[in-house]
């Protein structure tokens, strides 16, 4: 086995030379006898000078750190020991690959120096000559001893990592190393580098890393061929798209079957209403984060929706009117509080004002006699916000005019039966109404004549007719907990009196309450409210029910209303208990609508 390289082998004093009494000061400061240890100890203790090597081959250092900062300390070192230290004949013991005649007998020096890294694989491998040993000319240089400033040296090598033999046809778990079927033993080098291949493969580095070392590699003035490479894939990447520069968004895809949905503080835990919700509505502007709950004791309350604290922003309240319906203006600016009296409230964000409608608003021909409606309960704004369609007695739909600011009825439509539902088309001039014989109105405003009538299938007792925004799917809820989802094909409501629906959902068995489609239309949420947690979110590009959520310890309890909020990111729950449930869609970045 070899020997230290920093232990020094001593030698016996001549007998020529002549016997120096003990004490004296001669001998004192003799450093022949005193090996590279000592000389280091007494240069810590008492100051003294540093002295490396023996004899005339010496290198005297006044500051120990200096030897790790210039002073080449193992090229004098290696000048005054003997061939045995640096070199030992391998007896053939440890196991290792086939090697040469040369390789077999003699195995590359070990340095010296702390500062060595001839374990390295990194400076190792390409210090090398033909004969397997380590090149003298790298070890003599200072730099050589320095591992370069991209990467750092590793902590501790194995020096037998070089003569190690894996085999990888003979574990399971090691046949994945193989880059040929055949291939069965590959050396120690060879392994580690396979394993750190393995690992990159399974762990790749994050784009955000990638992104940071970019960025450092640029103020650090690094290497100006990868900025190049990045400039021209940048280019690249503009000049072959045709969409938006300054503000590209991706549309979100839900995958069906698992939804990623967390629960957050509850939207109204600040301020919980004391009867049931009975409407609630997220503001229509992604930019802002306001909901809107209005509950059995005549009061509405708005909240600022954030995800953590969900902070009280104002409650109004209405002794004359028991809401039942509140809705933002489809600009955003005002609310629309309804309800079954024959008047309205309307409340300014802006001015903060709140203003009760006119007495004027049904006109002196329903003034008298039983034509008057007591209810405005089921009504619904137009996509441009000029025009409020409001459900009445017998079947009557009338329309009051919004842009002036009166609300005076203008007109009005005429259905067979009551109407429990109404929808205004994306385009705002053509109206959908549903009856209670489960039959569908489509009425063109401009003309006041119905252009399409048609019946749900299977429909006994509908209840609920919703829409999505662009206007390709409709979906019709019934008494019996069925939801018919229609689309715009060939058998679609607007071309056929008894259309086909895309599927009809059973995975509610009681009356149907509520059903929203989310912004992008991929969500459906329907809900009954005779039964405790009955609601599901459908996923409407495959049709079927999400399986992980709800679950059995989901708080739903009777749910009232239901609302995504305009990015997609919250949907909110109210129930019967005065609780806003708020959830968070993980697939859907705040603010991130398409």
């Amino acid at each position: 086995m070899g020997k230290h390289a920093r232990k020094r082998q001593r030698k016996d004093v001549p007998a020529q030379e002549s016997v120096v009494p003990l004490g004296t000061k001669a001998l004192l400061d003799s450093d022949v006898d005193k090996d590279d240890e000592e000389r280091r100890l007494e240069s810590l203790l008492f100051g003294k000078p540093l002295v490396v090597g023996r004899g005339s081959n010496v290198a005297v250092i006044d500051d120990p750190e200096e030897e790790d900062e210039g002073v080449d300390v193992t090229a004098a070192e290696l000048e005054g020991l003997l061939d045995s230290d640096l070199f030992f004949v391998d007896d053939g013991a440890s196991k290792g690959k086939h090697m040469t005649g040369s390789e077999a007998d003699v195995d590359p020096p070990e340095e010296p120096s702390d500062a060595s890294t001839s374990g390295d694989e990194e400076q190792g491998e390409a210090s090398r000559g033909p004969d397997g040993h380590q090149a003298e000319a790298l070890r003599a240089s200072p730099s050589a001893s320095h591992p370069p400033k991209s990467r750092n040296a590793p902590a501790w090598t194995d020096p037998d990592d070089a003569s190690l033999e894996v085999s990888l046809a003979s574990s399971a778990r090691l046949r994945k190393l193989r880059d040929a079927p055949e291939e069965d033993a590959i050396g120690g080098r060879e392994y580690e580098r396979r394993l750190r291949r393995q690992f990159m493969k399974m762990n790749p580095t994050p784009e955000w890393a990638t992104t940071a070392r970019r960025k450092r590699r640029r103020a650090e003035g690094g290497n100006g061929d990868v900025d190049a490479d990045v400039a021209t894939a940048d280019l690249d990447t503009l000049v072959t798209s045709s969409g938006g520069i300054l503000d590209r968004k991706r549309r979100t895809q839900l995958d069906p079957g698992v939804l990623a949905i967390e629960r957050l503080r509850d939207a109204n835990q600040v301020a919980q209403a004391e009867g049931e919700v009975t409407a609630l509505q997220f503001h229509p502007s992604p930019q802002v984060s306001m909901l809107l709950v209005a509950g059995s004791d005549r009061r509405i309350r708005l909240f600022n929706v954030d995800g953590h604290t969900n902070p009280h922003l104002q409650t109004l309240h209405i002794p004359t009117l028991p809401v039942t319906n509140a809705q933002f203006h489809p600009s955003g600016s005002s609310i629309l509080f309804t309800g079954h009296r024959p008047f309205y409230y309307t409340y300014d964000l802006q001015s903060g004002a709140t203003m009760r409608s006119p007495r004027g608003l049904w006109g002196t021909t329903f003034a008298n006699g039983d034509n008057v409606d007591l209810s405005m309960n089921v009504c619904a704004f137009n996509a441009g916000g000029n025009l409020l369609a409001v459900a009445g007695r017998r079947g009557y739909v009338h329309l009051v005019d919004w842009r002036t600011g009166a609300g005076q009825v203008v007109g009005s439509v005429k259905a067979n039966t009551s109407v429990r539902t109404l929808w205004w088309l994306p385009n705002g001039h053509e109206l959908m109404t549903l009856g209670e014989d489960a039959e569908a109105y489509l009425w063109d405003i401009g003309t006041r004549r119905c252009l399409h009538r048609w019946k749900d299938e299977g429909g006994f007792g509908s209840r609920v007719l919703a829409g999505d925004r662009s206007g390709s799917y409709v979906a019709v809820g019934s008494k019996s907990g069925i939801v018919n989802v229609y689309g715009t094909g060939a058998s679609s409501w607007r071309k056929s009196d008894r259309p086909k629906p895309l599927k009809a959902i059973g995975n509610l068995t009681t009356s149907i309450a509520v059903a929203r489609f989310n912004h992008d239309s991929q969500l459906l949420a329907i809900a009954s409210k005779t039964q405790k947690d009955q609601m599901r979110l459908i996923h409407i590009p495959s049709l079927t029910a999400f399986s992980n959520w709800p679950t059995s310890s989901t708080p739903l309890g009777h749910v009232t209303s239901v609302d995504f909020s305009a990015g997609g990111e919250y949907v909110a729950i109210g129930n019967t208990r005065g609780r806003v449930l708020l959830y968070h869609l993980r697939d859907y970045s705040a603010h991130g609508g398409s």
